[in-house]
């Protein structure tokens, strides 16, 4: 069972953005406390750290620690590109409510 998944936009974008950096194609989604809504996503490249959930799309590896994985489990990480400018967007199916800017929520 997927825990957590990426899109192939978003891991077309994490392999780009990677490749650029010299780092490992790994996404890693924490969650903070904070933001307008409560909590907040954070991303980051980094390295798989045992207890991770583990979720592969065309080669690119999303990431996700023991404790947050609680708050976005069954998520979908995507890449969008809008009007509005271009971000890392996660559909939480845990999120009771969001913000506006699409990067806090609260459950």
């Amino acid at each position: 069972m997927t825990q957590v998944s990426l899109t192939s936009s978003a891991a077309k974008r994490v392999a780009f953005i990677a490749g650029k950096q010299g780092k490992p194609a790994v996404l890693r989604l924490a969650v903070d406390g904070g933001g307008c809504a409560g909590f907040s996503y954070r991303f980051s490249l980094g390295d798989l750290e045992e207890g991770d959930a583990v979720a592969v799309t065309d080669g690119v590896t999303l990431v996700v620690d023991p404790v947050s994985l609680d708050l976005v489990e069954g998520s979908q990480v995507d890449y969008v590109e809008d009007l509005g400018g271009a971000s890392f967007k996660v559909t939480n199916p845990n999120a009771s409510s969001g913000c506006g800017c699409g990067s806090s929520f609260s459950v």
